[in-house]
């Protein structure tokens, strides 16, 4: 998400490097160009217009402070303003009420609405210790029940039953009773998408509302619908008391205009991004943390919080203990260190985190390709367990076994034992004094595939 914005936004605010001071003449380029950025990222036209007026005004004759150069000073205006624009305040969800605190699930067919039930059940489980209940209420859509069911077993939450001949008030308001039963801390309640012009849906989803009272209502839209997306939030916020909105489907959006409209048409907060199909693919919406990311200053804050949760700790305790140890950087050390990547979303969705990764070449970027992780996984799969502790055991007729196990060339397994040994000779200085400095002038010449950075190696972790 933002690629497009990120990337045009960059471009623009380079042309002011090195002015001694902002005023009408140097900025106005700049400005003309923010504009067309976020016009192609579709943001909606009051908004950019009303973004770029407050930017204007804050920039023009302000004395740039001593300690930044007059470029960082507009970034820092603009960045503010993006954050304004999305939204600064808290917009965490509201669960203080007596249990089951109601979530109730809106949203137009087609946007993911169930699979997002499964994510933020999975959300409120795992990072709020919640016990949480789950309950669909359509009954147009054919399997859609059982969908939740299968969902909600996989992300090891409580699924409470309901059939398609039964109405949906009814579904909803028994499942309050149930989830009270069972000390439920959270009922997330499914509902059948429908369209906004649908009068019956629209009467229907009101007297669920009114029979649960919940006291959260989220309105679960597709970020590629662009401004649309906005435009559709507010005709629901116009028919139910909307109090947030869940961005789905943002790993198909390059451009973000959803994201920067959404906000300030519906005058409601965006509380999550959904990406993905997987469960764990949903994050808290934080506005400055986005604001950062489109303009290319990383979100190293989210990267952390997000390998606190995703990556294995005793697996990566005993590594760094073999590492601390001076013992041998093998292949299965390779794939677990592949493994922990892949849990936190690849290799893009790291490098999308660190600061100044916008601004690397378009051929860079077009090289750090997760399929080539993946791969690099399958062929270390295909070896015995004595192949992957003993990796000098791989002769030719080894590897050409492999080739024919995983689906590649020997070429491929000799490029992946190339880099294994460019890791294996970096690793082995971790344990030394200065090893980490010593690793980080290492990676500087390491070739990953296509030529490419190392995983996660930001260019201002070079030495210059």
């Amino acid at each position: 998400m933002f690629e497009n914005l990120s990337e045009r936004l960059s471009a623009s605010l380079k042309q002011i490097s090195g002015k001694a001071r902002l005023n009408e003449s140097n900025i106005s380029d700049a400005l003309r160009d923010v504009r067309v950025a976020l016009l192609e990222a579709d943001v909606a036209l009051p908004v950019v217009k009303d973004f770029i007026e407050r930017v204007r005004g804050k920039a023009l004759g302000q004395a740039v402070m001593a300690a930044l150069n007059p470029s960082e000073a507009f970034i820092k205006i603009v960045h503010e303003e993006l954050v304004a624009v999305m939204g600064a305040e808290d917009n965490s969800l509201n669960l203080a009420t007596a249990p089951p605190a109601v979530i109730l699930m809106a949203g137009l067919q087609g946007a993911g609405k169930t699979t997002t039930v499964a994510k933020l059940a999975r959300l409120l489980k795992e990072q709020q210790k919640k016990r949480v209940a789950v309950v669909s209420a359509d009954v147009y859509r054919p399997a859609a029940i059982e969908q939740l069911q299968t969902l909600a077993a996989e992300v090891g939450v409580t699924f409470i039953e309901s059939s398609p001949d039964q109405a949906p008030v009814a579904i909803a308001t028994a499942a309050v009773q149930s989830a009270k039963q069972q000390l439920a801390d959270v009922l997330l309640v499914d509902t059948a998408g429908r369209l906004a012009v649908d009068e019956a849906m629209m009467a229907e989803i009101k007297q669920v509302h009114a029979s649960i009272n919940p006291i959260e209502t989220l309105f679960v839209v597709d970020a590629m619908t662009g401004q649309d997306a906005a435009n559709t939030a507010k005709a629901f916020n116009d028919a139910l008391p909307l109090t947030g909105i869940v961005l789905a489907k943002t790993d198909g959006d390059a451009r973000g205009g959803a994201a920067l409209s959404t906000r300030t048409i519906t005058g409601k907060p965006i509380k999550f991004l959904g990406s993905g199909e997987k469960t764990d693919a949903l994050e808290v919406f934080h506005a400055d943390r986005i604001a950062s990311r489109i303009l290319g200053m990383g979100d190293v804050l989210s990267l952390i919080e997000e390998a606190e949760r995703k990556v294995d700790k005793t697996k990566a305790q005993r590594f760094a203990r073999k590492m601390q140890q001076g013992q041998k950087f093998d292949l299965e050390d390779f794939r677990d260190q592949l493994q922990q990547m892949a849990n936190m979303g690849g290799l893009s969705s790291m490098l999308d985190k660190l600061p100044g990764m916008g601004q690397l070449p378009a051929s860079a970027q077009a090289q750090l390709d997760d399929g080539q992780f993946k791969r690099m996984g399958v062929i270390i799969d295909s070896m015995t367990l004595k192949e992957r502790r003993f990796p000098d055991l791989l002769n030719g007729s080894r590897k050409q076994r492999i080739a024919a196990g995983s689906g590649t060339q020997v070429a491929d397994i000799n490029r992946l034992l190339k880099q294994h040994k460019q890791m294996q000779k970096m690793m082995k200085k971790v344990g030394k004094k200065g090893g980490m400095q010593k690793m980080m002038r290492g990676m500087q010449g390491m070739k990953f595939p296509g030529g490419g950075m190392p995983p996660g190696m930001p260019p201002g972790m070079r030495r210059r």
